[in-house]
């Protein structure tokens, strides 16, 4: 069965924890197979023959949500699109030393207007690609060196998302041939 990874919003952040084994467990109750997390932020490797990540996403979300108690937003990808997504990350490098490539997993493709009050956030610091489903953001600096973050990123554009280093989504795609 094909491998996807479940990147869940807001978990282990704000006073939402959970154990990612209780995580694991709710995703088996789920009737996924295979089930692993990976670091402490709601990245789950799972197993499912269904072939649409929007509707694995959905139904993640509504089947999880009683579990937690909250409701915690999921982008469902195939390990195909993970590639995908670090192959476009390979060419975006920050010039300093202390600065990092991070993905935002979007469920839909931002509007033309939502991508124009992007790119209106853009810096010397921070720059931002739009392919698809994910946001690139290239940071120059320190993150917390930045006026931006996923919360500004959520008030201007209206959506939700979550966002991931991409040198963190590196080793989760090693963690997928490791499996």
């Amino acid at each position: 069965m094909p491998k996807h990874i479940a990147f869940l919003r807001a978990i282990n952040v704000g006073g939402r924890y959970i154990k990612m084994n209780e995580l694991a467990e709710y995703f088996e109750r789920l009737g996924y197979q295979g089930v692993e997390t990976f670091i402490n932020t709601g990245n789950v490797i799972f197993e499912s023959s269904a072939e649409s990540t929007v509707k694995l996403a959905e139904e993640i979300e509504a089947g999880i949500a009683p579990l937690l108690g909250f409701k915690s937003e999921t982008f469902v990808r195939t390990g195909a699109e993970l590639e995908a997504i670090l192959a476009v990350a390979a060419d975006l490098t920050p010039q300093a030393t202390a600065g990092e490539v991070n993905v935002a997993f979007l469920n839909a493709p931002l509007t033309e207007l939502q991508e124009a009050n992007l790119m209106a956030l853009a810096s010397k610091v921070d720059e931002f690609l739009v392919k698809g489903t994910e946001v690139y953001w290239i940071c120059q600096v320190a993150q917390n060196a930045s006026k931006f973050s996923n919360g500004v990123f959520e008030q201007k554009l209206k959506m939700r998302s979550t966002f991931r280093r991409v040198s963190m989504l590196t080793q989760l795609s090693a963690a997928l041939v490791d499996a």
